[in-house]
């Protein structure tokens, strides 16, 4: 009988304090450690029952649905690249940089230094003065500090920004180079993408076109290094100096010069009924656009000269040049062409423009001179300049067309011990 007692208080003895270490694991440690009322007697029952092993399935199932709702929501992952960008393999680096190793070997040759600047810049920096065409295809956004930046579409802004930064520290002339990466949102087209790198060359202090005839030299010693002829790439050469006597001999003001170039720049890619009212918009009449499109379609310098004058300084120039391209012994690669303006506006003088011979591409470079571009950042003396940009995509195209790119798909290493 007493065994049978002991055995009952025993077992009451292990339920109670199963329920208490229940309750430990479960309640607040500050309800248990409040006095034991009925009314908390009865809601420590209520929180211990609420907390019963079932609670953990129901919050498994919560965590399933969650989960599965994400599943639904999600969707598969566009493993492209942004539109207009690259992804650059191991066979795509190989040839990156054989192509950029090309142009520092060449750039080095000629005696430049190598610079760089941030791909991210203050959007006014090409607000000012790069052209209507380069404004509307910024990657321009504002910053969380509330300032609009812009991915740089081209580097000479930056440069003379830089140049204008240490103006008084540095030595001029100047001969620096740069192989940036650049962003335009433009239309693609075959050698045209979103994102390019692109080899620019600029001196600045020289004045003369002795500083374009070693551009081109430059220009033209890549182009052979990389296997190519004067059969293969020309390199139309105008002056937007000779351009604005045309003008002022056609009656078109002065301060629609820079307009005017711009946008007969785009009539070798739309049609003149295309840019006719916004010519017109510049005070141009009929007449003076028909007589305009006339003297562009020139390619004989002497034609020029009839409408300019032989004593035109900006005329002399452009002589001089293609007698400096002979030479130097690349005259062969030089073609006068009216036509040339470059879409930007802040060029002054000497343009010039290399193109596929064969017609299957668009522009493979560009440049020419720019005097005046420091003062519109507010120098209060301009600096003579000229320079030239050329982008890797559409050079690596013809590149290809004729059969002159290396193999890049076998790795230069065939095993590692």
């Amino acid at each position: 009988m007493k065994i049978k007692i002991l055995c009952r208080i025993l077992i009451l003895a292990l339920f109670s304090g199963a329920m208490i270490c229940q309750a430990f694991r479960t309640a607040p440690l500050t309800r248990l450690l409040v006095p034991a009322t009925t009314a908390s007697r009865e809601a420590q029952l209520r929180l211990m029952s609420s907390s019963s092993p079932p609670a953990a399935g129901r919050s498994s199932a919560a965590v399933q649905q969650q989960a599965s709702g994400k599943k639904k929501q999600q969707k598969a992952l566009d493993l492209a690249p942004p539109r207009g960008t690259r992804d650059f393999y191991p066979a795509d680096m190989r040839l990156r940089q054989w192509l950029h190793t090309l142009w520092r070997d060449t750039a080095r040759q000629f005696g430049f230094q190598e610079y760089d600047a941030p791909v991210l810049e203050n959007e006014p920096l090409y607000t000012r003065k790069s052209g209507e065409e380069v404004t509307q295809q910024l990657y321009g956004f504002e910053d969380k500090g509330g300032r609009r930046v812009a991915l740089r579409p081209e580097m000479t802004p930056s440069l003379a920004r830089m140049v204008l930064a240490k103006k008084g520290g540095l030595q001029m002339p100047i001969k620096w180079f740069s192989t940036p990466q650049c962003w335009r949102y433009e239309r693609m087209t075959r050698g045209r993408r979103r994102e390019h790198f692109q080899w620019n060359m600029d001196i600045w202090g020289l004045s003369g076109v002795e500083a374009e005839a070693e551009l081109l030299g430059a220009m033209v010693s890549f182009l052979m290094r990389a296997g190519l002829s004067s059969a293969d790439v020309g390199i139309k050469v105008n002056s937007r100096a000779v351009l604005g006597e045309v003008l002022t001999s056609l009656g078109v003001p002065e301060e629609s010069f820079a307009a005017t170039c711009v946008l007969v720049d785009k009539l070798e890619k739309v049609k003149l009924e295309d840019i006719q009212g916004e010519l017109e918009g510049l005070g141009l009449t009929e007449e003076i656009i028909t007589r305009l499109v006339e003297v562009m379609a020139n390619k004989d310098l002497d034609k020029i000269a009839e409408v300019v004058g032989e004593d035109s300084q900006a005329l002399q120039d452009l002589r001089q040049l293609f007698r400096l391209g002979e030479a130097y012994g690349y005259n062969e690669w030089l073609v006068f062409d009216a036509s040339v303006v470059r879409g930007l506006a802040y060029y002054t003088g000497v343009v010039f423009e290399a193109f596929d011979r064969e017609g299957a591409l668009r522009a493979i470079a560009g440049g020419g001179r720019y005097d005046r571009l420091l003062e519109t950042f507010g120098a209060k003396e301009p600096i003579p300049a000229a320079g030239f940009g050329f982008g890797d995509a559409v050079v690596v195209e013809l590149l290809k067309d004729r059969g002159l790119l290396p193999d890049f798909e076998t790795p230069e290493t065939d095993c590692v011990v």
